[in-house]
């Protein structure tokens, strides 16, 4: 930060350097108050049982990771299949010289 910092200040001069701090404050807030209107807007039109919804929410890894989780959670709950147990401390899976 105290580089770009530094280089801001070489580039632009002390003189301007408020003034574009300000510039880029006001930038940040009217983003924001952007994004915010887009979440509100998608909420209405979505109806009331997405009004807790939040633009993170619609980040696909989040969505992947959420679902992958539910999967898990509910992949415990299931008896092993046919014979298949857990490895124990220091056991080696079986492997198979002609299938590799």
């Amino acid at each position: 930060m105290a580089v770009i910092a530094f280089v801001a200040v070489l580039v632009f001069g002390p003189d301007r350097l408020p003034e574009l701090a300000k510039q880029a404050a006001q930038f940040l807030k009217q983003l924001k108050k952007m994004a915010n209107a887009a979440r509100d807007d998608l909420r209405n039109e979505l109806g009331p049982e997405f009004s807790d919804l939040e633009l993170r929410d619609l980040d696909p890894r989040a969505i992947v990771r959420k679902h992958i989780m539910e999967a898990m959670e509910d992949d415990d709950d299931e008896p092993l299949r046919s014979g298949l147990r857990p490895l124990g401390d220091g056991e080696v899976p079986p492997y198979d010289v002609e299938a590799t």
